[in-house]
């Protein structure tokens, strides 16, 4: 079935893409913050793999052609977590960090065999009630203490588990 929404790639081209070129991804990460703007929550994505392995992840996606960063975090934050989960989107959007993934394990702490991509990071708060649809099969909030503890970055295959060290650092609730 070919899409015909503008800005998809079939999934043949896609992995012609793929195989030649990086491709952009957003990725974020949900939070709860209190009165003072101090995370207090950190929302990680439960999901099965192709493999069959369930694992934790961020929200994440492709930048379609002619789509702008902001509208790809909104679009993929509304498809992982729901329509009224309220994203407070930066007004700059300057990530937090730029995560490049190779298809070769070890060039960066980021891993998918699919593909080269580069991916820009976000912390974003949340403030509705989150119910995630798609692919993902639940949404866990846990403290900075508990998302940093070794158990729950052990179940974050790719680097996410970099990733989410690397938002609680940002936001000063690593050490």
């Amino acid at each position: 079935m070919t899409e015909t929404t503008p800005g998809w790639l079939t999934p043949d081209e896609l992995e012609s893409a793929r195989a030649r070129m990086p491709i952009l991804y957003v990725e974020a990460v949900p939070v709860r913050v209190d009165d003072n703007g101090e995370v207090t929550s950190i929302g990680l994505l439960l999901r099965i793999g192709p493999d069959g392995t369930v694992s934790r992840t961020v929200v994440s996606g492709r930048v379609l052609h002619h789509e702008r960063v902001r509208d790809a975090l909104l679009r993929h934050l509304e498809k992982d977590l729901g329509p009224v989960a309220l994203p407070r989107i930066p007004t700059s959007l300057q990530p937090f960090t730029v995560a490049e993934y190779f298809p070769t394990v070890g060039v960066t702490p980021f891993h998918d065999p699919r593909q080269h991509a580069v991916s820009l990071a976000y912390i974003v708060p949340v403030t509705g009630d989150c119910r995630p649809r798609q692919d993902a099969l639940d949404l866990v909030w846990f403290s900075p203490e508990e998302a940093s503890s070794p158990a729950v970055l052990g179940e974050m295959p790719g680097g996410h588990g970099a990733l989410l060290k690397q938002a609680l650092a940002h936001v000063g609730r690593l050490s």
